[in-house]
């Protein structure tokens, strides 16, 4: 059973979720830090944080297909954005990816010095759980 938490005593925002509680029979996927790299190895969008935040996106969305989840399996991203890119686009490109899902994931966010290639703006990791009572993750 994955249940979202928004306790009513701390602040609400439909952007994310206070904690996500996992217990019983699920998968959980690990995924490791994206960039905005294209299948061929090439950056996507240099200077860009919203054209880079959706190759960041599409690459999590491609590893989630290849383990048998969707994007609403995401319990959990971490976002490090390079010190002095502005927020908003990344997350307007965010909104546009997650739709009307409801439960949105915990979300942190930090900004960093700067990433594995100069060129690179933002990497996002995250966790997926995926129910094995689930019948469409057969």
């Amino acid at each position: 059973m994955i249940e979202h938490l928004n306790p009513e005593t701390l602040h609400r925002n439909m952007a994310f979720t206070q904690a996500v509680s996992v217990t019983g029979p699920v998968k959980m996927v690990y995924i490791g830090g994206q960039n905005a790299v294209d299948q061929q190895g090439n950056i996507v969008g240099k200077g860009d944080v919203r054209a880079q935040t959706q190759q960041v996106l599409e690459n999590i969305e491609k590893v989630l297909t290849a383990a048998g989840a969707r994007p609403e399996h995401i319990i959990k991203w971490t976002v490090l954005l390079v010190q002095g890119c502005p927020l908003q686009p990344g997350f307007e490109a965010f909104q546009r990816f997650w739709g009307n899902r409801p439960n949105p994931p915990i979300i942190s966010m930090c900004y960093v010095a700067g990433l594995a290639h100069p060129d690179f703006l933002l990497e996002i990791d995250a966790v997926a759980a995926v129910p094995l009572l689930d019948e469409s993750t057969k």
